[in-house]
């Protein structure tokens, strides 16, 4: 994390509290902007950093808010000055046969990250659910298809009500510009959004009683109760492998097959990601009485049933960003 001391100089000592009540929205942000949870965290700081530096020039024209996020936009833009944009598998690719050969890993700036609700979502849970619809993992990949300035004002006007005045200002056009931009954005979400069918309500009595059903069918890897489950379209898939799996049988097909080693997991069960059930999975090791990380594992629910199973296997980076331990052990 970046060190702010030698930028704070002659600062009134409430500015950085002042910014600190902005990071959980401006990671939100930065993250349906990027698609990643760690590069989330970087712009957020970057964006401290530059208003630190350039905070005598604020006059107050504009809320600090507004300046706030304009700083983030123009840090985005400079993170995305490039082709690469991130995806899920599914986006990439039909699905795959369950018996078909593993491919290799693709590198991990290809592939949505989960984030955590914690880096996301503030104390409110008015401002929770408002939301969480628009970090579902399927609304972060499709934006991922704008443009940069097109997603950054879809985001601003659709997701944070920012006004097309508010909006120009913080990008540097014209409302009409805005707008025009805006309708552009909303024709290509439009054929590329998946139906809103992620219900996920984490009051909602059957829905926690699924996704408790689902912890005992996996952990007991009772292929029989789990494709109960599961949607007739569920798809299951692996970052950083390009890979994803389609149906309920072939997932369980999958899982008896070359997901075996996860025969006697353990599901801990995290505050959540991306506003949905989320897991710190941990799969037996060799030695007994020990299971070591896997995956984090993130669940999509469709009213009554598990739509998506989104295993994110890179657990060197997302464990520690979970507050996840290196290994479970049984107790003595």
């Amino acid at each position: 994390m970046t060190d702010l001391s030698g930028d704070t100089a002659g600062l009134a000592p409430d500015v950085s509290s002042s910014f600190e009540g902005h990071r959980r929205e401006l990671c939100a942000y930065t993250y349906r902007m990027l698609g990643s949870s760690f590069e989330a965290e970087d712009a957020v700081q970057e964006t401290f950093t530059r208003a630190w530096r350039s905070y005598d020039s604020f006059e107050g024209r504009a809320s600090l808010r507004s300046w706030l996020y304009r700083i983030a936009t123009n840090v985005c833009l400079d993170m995305l000055d490039g082709p690469q944009r991130r995806a899920r598998p599914m986006d990439l690719a039909g699905p795959s046969r369950p018996d078909a050969p593993l491919p290799m890993p693709q590198p991990d700036y290809v592939w949505i990250e989960p984030i955590p609700n914690a880096l996301a979502f503030g104390a409110d849970p008015a401002e929770h659910a408002s939301a969480k619809d628009t970090l579902r993992l399927a609304f972060v990949a499709a934006c991922q298809h704008l443009p940069a300035t097109q997603r950054a004002i879809l985001i601003m006007r659709e997701v944070l009500r920012f006004s097309a005045s508010e909006t120009a200002e913080a990008l540097t056009m014209s409302p009409a510009s805005v707008n025009s931009a805006l309708q552009r954005a909303r024709a290509t979400m439009s054929k590329i959004q998946p139906a809103d069918t992620d219900t996920y309500d984490e009051t909602n009595e059957d829905q926690r009683r699924l996704v408790d059903d689902f912890v005992k069918a996996f952990e007991a890897y009772d292929m029989d109760t789990l494709t109960t489950l599961l949607k007739a379209d569920v798809a299951l898939s692996m970052p950083p492998l390009e890979l994803w799996i389609s149906g309920p049988e072939n997932v369980a097909a999958f899982m008896l097959g070359h997901g075996h080693a996860c025969r006697d997991s353990r599901l801990i069960r995290l505050e959540g990601a991306n506003g949905l059930p989320a897991f710190g999975h941990y799969k037996p090791s060799d030695e007994p009485g020990v299971w070591i990380p896997w995956s984090i594992t993130v669940l999509e629910l469709d009213g009554d049933t598990v739509a998506g199973l989104n295993f994110f296997l890179d657990t060197d980076k997302l464990f520690p960003l979970f507050g996840l331990s290196k290994e479970l052990r049984e107790p003595a």
